[in-house]
């Protein structure tokens, strides 16, 4: 367990925005749409989803992006868990993720299953339907330290310009380490550091459109 917590206020009641980072934890305008749109189109999905399927993630924040993946999952028709591997530094407490979570009814059979797990275990030991490990702890420390290669990486960690430790050049080597060959990544942000770091990691990034007010979003692919 962490000794260090998200630090919440509330906008508009409903969405959680870090005080720490000054950021909101999803979309203003529509976080279930903005995650299909970065993270499951961004990385081809559903439509590369094969038996074993492993998803890798920075910030695992509310939990919002592995429901709207493990709803996907199970619409897919897949058989067996998919698996998805997080890393969070300042996990929520579980009433907080059970509240940001109201705001997606379309996912409240899923929200239930994560936020009880997330209660007993917050690494989700205890978690059914889903091979979910989220790891604790800082990022440029904890990923180095597994030995997984994943087919889609989901780079979600608040604004670049206010917490550049999660891009740096560093850790998107690291997550090129970790992705196989011809495996994925996407983010929401166009920033310019950050593509250069994920070039320099051995991806080829491209620069497409983004969601909602967002102008621009990055998707790369690992070179063989």
């Amino acid at each position: 367990m962490s000794d260090q917590h998200a630090n919440l206020e509330w906008r508009d009641g409903v969405v959680p925005v870090s005080t720490q980072f000054d950021d909101p934890y999803f979309s203003l305008e529509n976080g279930l749409a903005e995650t299909h749109h970065v993270f499951l189109q961004g990385n081809d999905l559903p439509q590369r989803f094969v038996p074993g399927f492993h998803i890798a993630e920075l910030g695992f924040g509310t939990g919002l992006n592995l429901l709207t993946t493990w709803a996907a999952w199970d619409a897919s028709g897949q058989t067996g868990p998919l698996k998805f591997t997080s890393f969070e530094a300042f996990p929520m407490h579980a009433q907080e993720m059970e509240r940001a979570l109201e705001a997606f009814p379309a996912l409240a059979a899923y929200a239930a299953r994560l936020v009880k797990a997330w209660d007993e275990d917050n690494t989700l030991a205890t978690l059914d339907g889903i091979t979910a490990e989220v790891v604790i702890g800082d990022a440029r420390e904890t990923l180095k330290a597994k030995t997984f290669f994943a087919d889609a990486w989901f780079l979600d960690g608040f604004s670049p310009a206010k917490n550049p430790e999660l891009w740096n050049a560093d850790l998107m080597q690291a997550v090129g380490d970790h992705t196989k060959p011809g495996g994925t990544a996407a983010t929401y942000t166009a920033a310019g550091f950050v593509r250069r770091n994920l070039t320099e990691a051995g991806f080829e990034v491209t620069r497409v459109p983004g969601y909602g007010r967002k102008r621009h979003m990055t998707v790369a692919g690992r070179l063989s």
